[in-house]
């Protein structure tokens, strides 16, 4: 039943993605509001399509820990599903993303004039300069910035280094963080073709106030995010060691 759900999903999404694609190119060349609204639409099929097909609903808790004005979203990161579904928690989300998603053709088209952080992962210490800017812009504009501080999936239990993006955006913008976990990996795992129905819940923690020290600020994050994920998959509380992350561009 799982591997026929699946199959019929994937079906579904890529028909949704390319019919949506296809249809609404014109809309590019409008303002970036008439971009984002198209893609709240395809998004809202997506989790639509997840429902009806996977049986994969979305519960959210915590909204009321959201702050009112400008804010960064640090979220835990295990499946591709948490990158479509934060439309359903604020407005106009703007992701911090990998440069070479904007590439993609169509989605990609509408990522880049939607407004979305890109992050070149090979300019260095130019990415670094680049993200902030780039944050602040979209700060300013009213926006709420999402990013994964891992810079990558990771499997439920697994507590990898957080990159220093987030660190970086932290104490340049001046701003709360929210941390925020999840459990997505126990239904669609990273990489895998094969999803289950369930309840993938978004568990919107406590902001981090700015105005921390940095290490203290990365430690506090980490805890949060890690030890909500850990009890939201029914593991015990993980073992957290301070580790500095190898690669020194920001993650996304």
């Amino acid at each position: 039943m799982a591997l026929a759900r699946s199959i019929l999903f994937n079906i579904f999404y890529l028909g949704w993605t390319i019919t949506m694609g296809v249809l609404f190119v014109p809309v590019l060349a409008f303002r970036t509001q008439a971009v984002r609204a198209v893609a709240r639409f395809w998004l809202k099929g997506f989790v639509l399509g997840a429902r009806v097909l996977l049986g994969l609903k979305l519960e959210i808790r915590g909204r009321e820990n959201l702050p009112t004005g400008p804010a960064i979203i640090a979220s835990k990161h295990q499946s591709a599903f948490e990158t479509f579904v934060f439309h359903q928690l604020v407005e106009d989300p703007i992701y911090v993303l990998k440069k070479e998603l904007v590439t993609i053709p169509f989605v990609g088209w509408y990522m880049a004039r939607s407004g979305q952080v890109s992050v070149d992962r090979k300019a260095g210490a130019g990415a670094m300069k680049a993200m902030i800017r780039d944050v602040r812009t979209a700060l300013n504009k009213g926006g709420t910035i999402i990013i994964f501080p891992e810079g990558t999936r990771s499997l439920p239990g697994d507590c990898p280094p957080y990159q220093p993006g987030v660190a970086a955006l932290y104490t340049q913008m001046g701003v709360p963080v929210v941390p925020v976990a999840l459990n997505s990996g126990l239904f669609w795992s990273r990489n895998s073709f094969m999803k289950r129905s369930g309840t993938v819940v978004l568990d919107v923690l406590p902001a981090i106030p700015p105005g921390l020290d940095r290490k203290v600020f990365m430690t506090l994050l980490r805890e949060r995010i890690e030890t909500a994920s850990a009890a939201l998959a029914g593991l015990p509380p993980p073992s957290l060691t301070p580790a500095a992350p190898a690669d020194p561009t920001p993650g996304a």
